[in-house]
């Protein structure tokens, strides 16, 4: 389901569409179930904080006023529940840790369910040795590397600005790294470290975890890795959720339940305060819902009638996750009406087909002068932004040039494109130059897509190949924002000229380059429009659809 159709199923929800509601819960649920599930390591108290975060969000859900916010809002409630959970426990007498012994370990859950191995495995791992708080944080970013949550996400859950949140997460990452030192050592052979391990019971905790980092930093054996150490974040990008366990429930009493039903769902071991939640109206739906996990399956009856068996798919968990491929959605957004096209006032055309490289001799056609008067950026002379959520605003009546710079060798995976938001007036994608697309360039040279050695950086499907220096017409104003959250890339944004890019794709292969450039505008309004535009101001621009319309 893309964003448009997430955005329509909260409204319809927020309206008292039951079909909608199940749609809604199934679809997050399993992003929810990730969050708790690694904050808490699977301790057994998962299972109810994940359904009091559901239930809070189900009656809540018509507070929401944007539902482009619906994500952050949810993740949040999430973060709520975890940390009103600790401080239930710090309350109350200290807890056995063995009551957790019947929940499944996150680490290995994650391990064995996304059958990760090497150093993937040990980064999973590594979560046992960290505290309740770094664990909380880890639950977030884990999510972010992996595309699932934005940077702006993140802090809103942690409840703290992003400059803050680049300081805790750089911190988390040094932690994670002597975590991951501690898996890696306690999986060797040292003699000393079996030695120094001898009366440890085998539960990661703080005392253990200084102790044995102290060994590490001291033993050349232990601290000599014999492979070269990839970061986490780089072993991270593009992993999947973990599926929601076999015979995980969550059901939602959603107006019509009757007491006597709620307090037989207490045999599948919820809470009291779950029970009594059950009891209650939730919002204005007279429905049952049950997800059965494992396998989704969600149904919706009247409250009257015995649900349904549940016949549940082993693979149905991964496919009922919310969209968060680590890069905008490329469905395409539907035609708008006859009526929509004259409010919209539609122009130029979106690439929607993917084009080859031209020949590398082949002289590109004369570039169009449109009329310049110059081009103002919040950024001055040169905007150079290298971490998601940079945005440069544009405004006047010119050329842009925007220079990419795609680093594989730092984090590769599937790139997340740069969108173009709050447009007024016109916007053209007029020429592409620099000498080369950016698949020209493989290997050891970081301006391309990568190569064996470093990892390959990905498009989604339907983008456009870009080139070193794509040129855009502006005849209004815009933003542009870095949406970077899988692979590693950055872009350099320069007010340019109808000069200077009429020189720049003229620099082909005599003069050393790989390639002439390429001219896209035909001087009219039906030259083409960049994709990931959109006169909307979204609350998060990376879920601006690849072939927007403008």
């Amino acid at each position: 389901m893309d964003t448009r159709e997430w955005r329509d199923t909260i409204a319809a929800a927020q309206a008292g569409d039951r079909q909608a509601l199940d749609e809604l819960v199934a679809g997050w649920l399993p992003l929810v179930y990730n969050i708790v599930g690694r904050a808490l390591n699977g301790h057994a108290d998962v299972d109810d904080v994940v359904q009091e975060t559901m239930l809070r969000a189900v009656d809540n859900l018509g507070s929401l006023r944007d539902p482009d916010s619906f994500r952050s809002w949810l993740v949040a409630i999430a973060m709520r529940q975890i940390r009103d959970r600790a401080r239930r426990r710090t309350a109350a007498a200290p807890l056995d840790e063995s009551a957790a012994g019947g929940a499944a370990d996150f680490a290995e859950l994650t391990v064995l369910r996304l059958q990760l191995e090497g150093q993937r495995r040990e980064v999973a791992e590594a979560v046992r040795w960290l505290d309740d708080e770094d664990r909380q944080l880890l639950s977030l970013w884990w999510l972010e590397v992996a595309g699932e949550l934005t940077r702006r996400e993140l802090a809103a859950a942690a409840g703290i600005s992003r400059q803050h949140a680049a300081v805790r997460v750089q911190r988390l990452k040094e932690r994670v790294e002597t975590a991951r030192g501690i898996v890696r050592a306690l999986d060797g052979a040292c003699p000393d470290l079996r030695e120094t391990t001898a009366r440890w019971n085998g539960r990661p905790d703080s005392v253990w975890r200084k102790r044995l980092a102290r060994h590490i930093r001291g033993c050349g054996y232990c601290g000599d890795t014999h492979e070269t150490v990839v970061p986490a974040e780089r072993l991270l990008v593009g992993i999947a959720l973990v599926p929601l366990p076999v015979g995980f429930t969550l059901s939602l009493a959603l107006g019509g339940k009757t007491a006597a039903a709620a307090a037989g769902a207490a045999s599948v071991g919820w809470s009291a305060k779950v029970m009594a939640a059950l009891t209650q109206p939730v919002v204005a739906v007279t429905a049952g819902a049950t997800i059965v996990a494992g396998g989704a399956y969600v149904v919706v009856q009247p409250s009257d009638d015995p649900p349904p068996r549940a016949v549940s798919s082993p693979t149905a968990a991964s496919t009922a996750r919310p969209p968060a491929a680590p890069s905008p959605t490329a469905t395409p957004s539907p035609s708008p009406s006859p009526t929509q096209q004259r409010k919209i006032d539609l122009y130029g055309t979106v690439v929607d087909a993917v084009d080859a490289a031209p020949d590398p001799n082949a002289k590109p056609a004369a570039l169009p002068h449109r009329p310049e008067s110059g081009i103002t950026s919040s950024w001055g002379p040169k905007a150079v932004m290298q971490h998601r959520g940079e945005t440069v605003d544009l405004s006047g009546q010119g050329y842009v040039l925007v220079r990419w710079q795609i680093a594989p060798q730092d984090r590769s995976g599937g790139l997340a494109m740069p969108t173009w938001t709050g447009l007024k007036g016109r916007l053209f994608h007029v020429a592409s130059g620099g000498g080369r697309r950016m698949d020209d360039a493989t290997g050891p040279d970081t301006t391309g897509m990568g190569g064996p050695a470093t990892g390959y950086t990905v498009l989604p499907d339907g983008t456009q190949q870009m080139w070193q220096n794509e040129y855009f017409y502006l005849d209004g104003s815009v933003s542009l924002t870095v949406n970077e959250r899988g692979a590693s890339y950055g872009l350099t944004v320069f007010p340019s000229t109808w000069e200077a890019a009429d020189k720049d794709i003229n620099y082909g292969p005599p003069q050393g380059a790989v390639r002439y450039g390429l001219v896209r505008d035909t001087g009219k309004d039906t030259a083409p429009v960049p994709q990931y535009v959109t006169r909307a101001k979204p609350a998060d621009p990376a879920t601006v659809a690849q072939r927007s319309r403008v």
